[in-house]
């Protein structure tokens, strides 16, 4: 069984097992969180679509870390003007994983 569930402005498409990173969630390591906010469910050719939302579709998961992702660097340059700025970004992230979906 997979499903898609929206979290953080993004989709992503989850079956039980299954570990992801999204975007930063207030909890703990070890605590339990719930995505109410299911698009579709699906088991082989058996496939429920919301509109927009399954109506008491419901994934848990268990969260692994929290971390951030590696750096990237963010440079303005404007050639023989003497024009540079240079910026670092580090996101931050949960880890979790899915441990049960119900639709």
């Amino acid at each position: 069984m997979y499903a898609v569930i929206k979290t953080g402005g993004k989709q992503y498409r989850v079956a039980e097992g299954t570990s992801l990173k999204i975007e930063k969630l207030d909890a703990e390591a070890g605590a339990t969180v719930e995505f109410d906010q299911v698009l579709l469910v699906g088991e082989g050719a058996d496939v429920t679509v919301g509109t927009p939302l399954v109506e008491g579709g419901k994934v848990t998961a268990t969260v692994e870390s929290q971390g951030r992702r590696s750096k990237i660097d963010v440079v303005k340059f404007k050639r023989r003007q003497g024009y540079k700025r240079q910026k670092g970004h580090r996101q931050a992230y949960t880890q979790v994983k899915i441990t049960g979906i119900s639709a």
